[in-house]
C-alpha cells in the first residue's frame, strides 16, 4: 500500500474466515499500519498485539454499530470479507426451480444488507483529511453483463445488489470525504471453506487466501479517488457492471 505519513488504523470484518484473516495478519505486518480491528461473529485469537478482536454479527445493527463504537473514529480502511455462497442446502441454485425464499433471504442477509449496515455505520468514522478507503468483496459473477452461463440467482443478485450500494455510497460519501474510496473486490477463486465444493469445475488458478489478500491489499494502495464506486478484480482490472 501507498507510504503515508500517518498511521493507519484498519478494520476487517469477517476475520475469522479464510481471507478475512489472512487480511488481518497481512495488514498487522505492516510497519505504518497501528491496529487492526479484527471483527467477527467469533471472536478469535490472534498473538499480534496491534490486533483487536471483537464479536459483530453484520446483519444485526446494534452488533454494527456496538463495534463501530469499540474501532472509534479516524479509521483508514474498512475491508467486509464476509460472504455466503452455499448454506449447507439449496445454494447456489443451478435453476429457476431450486429457488428457495428463506435461503434467499439469507443469502442477502449476509452478502447485501449486512455490508450496507457495516457502510452505515463504519463510513462516518472514515478519516476526513486523508485517502481512507471502504470495500466489500465483491465478485465477478455479480456483473450483469458478464453472466454468460446463468444460475446461481441468491449469490449472483446479491452481489449485483452489493455493487449498486457500493457505488450509490460512493457517489454520498464523496460529497463529504472528498478522499475517500468506496469499492467493490473480487478476489478470484480462493481456496476457503466458500469456494471449496466448486472448486473442481474450475479452470483458472486458484489462490491461497495469504496471496489473496496480498494481491488486493496492492490493489487498494493504487486506487484513486476516481476509482470510488467501481468494483475491481485481484489484478486491478476493472469489472463492468
Amino acid at each position: 500500500m501507498r507510504k503515508e505519513e500517518h498511521e493507519i488504523t484498519a478494520v476487517v470484518i469477517g476475520a475469522s474466515g479464510g481471507i478475512g484473516k489472512a487480511f488481518v495478519e497481512n495488514l498487522s505486518e505492516m510497519k505504518k499500519v497501528k491496529t487492526v480491528y479484527a471483527l467477527s461473529r467469533t471472536e478469535t485469537i490472534f498473538e499480534n498485539d496491534k490486533i483487536k478482536p471483537y464479536k459483530i454479527d453484520i446483519t444485526n445493527e446494534v452488533s454494527v454499530e456496538e463495534a463501530a463504537d469499540f474501532c472509534g473514529t479516524g479509521i483508514d480502511i474498512v475491508i467486509v470479507a464476509s460472504g455466503m455462497l452455499n448454506n449447507g442446502g439449496g445454494l447456489p441454485e443451478k435453476s429457476l426451480r431450486d429457488i428457495d425464499l428463506s435461503a434467499m433471504q439469507e443469502c442477502f442477509n449476509v452478502n447485501t444488507l449486512g455490508p450496507a449496515l457495516v457502510a452505515k455505520h463504519f463510513i462516518p468514522r472514515l478519516t476526513k483529511d486523508k485517502k481512507s478507503i471502504f470495500t466489500c468483496l465483491s465478485a465477478r459473477v455479480g456483473s450483469v453483463s458478464d453472466n454468460e452461463i446463468g444460475g446461481w440467482y441468491s449469490y449472483r443478485a446479491s452481489k449485483a445488489a452489493l455493487n449498486m450500494i457500493i457505488k450509490t455510497a460512493a457517489i454520498e460519501t464523496s460529497r463529504r470525504y472528498k478522499d475517500a474510496i468506496i469499492v467493490g473486490l473480487h478476489p478470484g477463486t480462493v481456496d476457503t471453506a466458500l469456494s471449496r465444493p466448486f472448486q473442481s469445475n474450475v479452470k483458472h488458478e486458484i489462490f491461497s487466501p495469504e496471496k489473496a489478500a496480498g494481491y488486493l491489499l496492492e490493489v487498494l494502495e493504487n486506487l484513486k479517488s476516481e476509482d470510488s464506486g467501481k468494483c475491481f478484480d485481484w489484478a486491478g482490472k476493472e469489472i463492468v457492471p
